[in-house]
């Protein structure tokens, strides 16, 4: 099998392009042959060696990937069907996508959605299931689009791109933040009504309570902007917190969850059920336009990804990423 293989020497992690025996591979019941895998932050990390996140090399990494079924040992998966395997910690603790073969558990499967080709599947990925289980989790708590407006914080990456395009085409008014004024534009195609600069959110306020301005935020930034966000939330407004690329620290009142019934839902993507995972794959299908999801969409080989990981962690990337690993 053809794999990016990362090697630890020194405490310096090394990638390179190397043919491996597949019986290295992972235990688990189902064997796949994958298409496609994508890069997320989290595999931005992993490429580099920060965070620890894996601690056992030489390592396959790639948190998500989509393909056919080869072999099975799972009653619920056969050879040939199309599948989506993402978090699991899969890319982490054990061997990931960005390769041409993988091994896993079938219970971690999930069939590609009708109306969905393995390659779209890929162009959402986690950060596209993340932007889903924000919206669903938010809107089981009360969240219509009558409530008024939406924030998204770090919108121009994965995770903000697709929320961005779901709550716009759901009909609710989306702002959106960013720091690069070059997306603006892009941004406002996705259907963001209003463009704020990340500064301004950035900046601790003096007044616990500020003048009540969003009904929801998914928020992919964490830190000192995620307390300044909660602040500003309507009565009984949610906050979807989804990443932190801006800490995960930050020094906040209790006054918005007291005085406002502010709610701040931590969403995962990793270990959630799979039923809660299909379903969301299902309104993914339903509700993501192909033609914007595409327009949003850069594909590489498996030889573009440590130089892409590079700019990811700068915050460089626009939209999503796609890995063609069969290239």
């Amino acid at each position: 099998m053809r794999a990016l293989i990362l090697r630890e020497e020194a405490g310096a992690v090394s990638a390179a392009i190397e043919s491996v025996d597949e019986a290295l591979l992972p235990g688990g019941d189902v064997v796949i042959d994958v298409d496609y895998s994508t890069l997320n932050y989290k595999d931005g990390m992993i490429l580099k060696g920060l965070g620890r996140l894996v601690r056992q090399y030489p390592h396959v990494p790639g948190v998500d990937f989509s393909g056919r079924i080869a072999s099975s040992g799972h009653p619920d998966f056969n050879p040939g069907d199309a599948v989506i395997l993402t978090g699991w910690r899969v890319g982490e603790m054990r061997w990931g996508g960005f390769a041409d073969k993988a091994r896993v558990k079938g219970e971690w499967l999930v069939p590609v959605p009708t109306g969905m080709t393995r390659r779209q599947s890929m162009a959402l990925g986690t950060a596209g299931l993340t932007a889903m289980l924000a919206i669903m989790t938010l809107e089981e708590h009360g969240l219509e689009p009558s409530a008024g407006p939406v924030l998204v914080t770090g919108a121009a990456g994965g995770v903000g791109s697709v929320a961005t395009v779901l709550l716009a085409q759901a009909g609710y008014q989306v702002a959106c933040s960013t720091g690069r004024q070059e997306t603006h534009d892009y941004l406002r195609s996705l259907g963001a009504g209003e463009i704020i600069d990340r500064k301004e959110l950035e900046e601790a306020s003096a007044r616990p309570l500020e003048t009540e301005r969003w009904a929801a935020c998914i928020d992919n930034v964490g830190g000192s902007t995620l307390a300044r966000v909660l602040g500003q939330m309507k009565y009984r407004g949610g906050v979807a917190a989804v990443g932190m690329t801006g800490g995960n620290m930050m020094t906040a009142s209790v006054l918005p969850f007291l005085l406002r019934g502010v709610r701040l839902l931590g969403i995962d993507s990793v270990m959630i059920p799979v039923e809660r995972r299909r379903a969301a794959w299902r309104r993914l299908a339903d509700e993501m336009p192909t033609t914007l999801l595409d327009g949003m969409t850069t594909e590489i080989t498996l030889g573009e990804v440590v130089g892409a990981a590079e700019a990811i962690l700068a915050g460089q990337v626009k939209g999503r990423i796609v890995i063609d690993v069969r290239r």
